[in-house]
């Protein structure tokens, strides 16, 4: 059975789709995941909030392979990572294998890193061809739909600087959904934009965790949409979870005085 079947049966299993098991992630001294251990079940909407420099990001970055982890292992559909299995060990694992992992997985950045010389259409059907080998004219009918999904249709023959920061970071979530994706990963995707332009991004993200059963990861400073759109918040601090737990308990019931002191700054900041 290859990568791709196992990580396939994995996710209709009860196991999470996403495992941090006591994953530490150093910067030279400075410990930015303390022997993490984290979970997102299939279909769940996770979002991850706390402090600058708490590790939120660098979460996101060890799932899409852009971190390597100092020690633990992650697992994503049941199949470490950052590791291969070799008969009972774990081996760290070669660019084929985080290749076909990475693969599982779709990312919006903060910034919007669309192909400036490729056209909006062109941007959501590139990857799906050469990567996935999907023939060309699959892959258009595929990112018209998803650029009628984030309201884009009209857009589809215009570049990347022809458009507002909105309209780019839509592009962006529609270009990670044309590789059809298991999970879902949002690392602040509005925090470059202009106050005005925040809700349309919000609004497409919020579609999507309403109307699609994709697992969900997102780490924001939006607190009111964080709440509107998740089944579970973890706070994050020191590299570790304080505490978690349903929206409506972590934002009007807080157990941890941490918490409660961070979203007393984030939630009255002239108080």
């Amino acid at each position: 059975m290859n990568n791709a079947t196992e990580i396939r049966d994995a996710t209709e299993s009860s196991d999470p789709i996403i495992k941090f098991d006591k994953v530490v992630k150093r910067f030279g001294d400075h410990v930015v995941l303390d022997e993490l251990d984290f979970g997102v079940q299939r279909g769940e909407k996770v979002t991850i909030i706390g402090p600058s420099g708490s590790g939120k990001s660098t979460v996101l970055r060890v799932l899409m392979t852009l971190e390597p982890i100092n020690d633990g292992v992650v697992y994503v559909g049941g199949e470490p990572l950052w590791h291969q299995r070799r008969g009972d060990e774990l081996i760290p694992a070669g660019e084929p294998h985080l290749r076909e992992m990475r693969s599982h997985m779709g990312m919006v950045f903060q910034q919007f890193n669309l192909f400036p010389h490729m056209t909006v259409l062109r941007n959501l059907t590139e990857a799906p061809v050469q990567v996935l080998g999907i023939n060309k004219a699959e892959a258009k009918k595929r990112g018209m739909e998803l650029l009628e999904m984030v309201g884009l249709t009209d857009q589809a023959d215009k570049y990347p600087h022809q458009l507002s920061g909105g309209q780019q970071q839509r592009v962006g979530i529609a270009r990670a959904l044309a590789m059809r994706p298991k999970v879902m990963l949002f690392d602040e995707p509005t925090s470059a934009l202009d106050p005005e332009l925040v809700g349309e991004v919000l609004n497409v993200i919020r579609s999507l965790a309403d109307e699609h059963d994709l697992t969900m990861l997102l780490v924001t400073h939006e607190m009111h949409f964080a709440r509107q759109v998740s089944d579970r918040i973890c706070f994050f601090d020191q590299g570790r979870i304080k505490e978690q737990g349903k929206p409506e308990d972590i934002f009007t019931a807080p157990k941890e005085e941490r918490t409660k002191a961070f979203l007393k700054a984030v939630l009255d900041p002239d108080d």
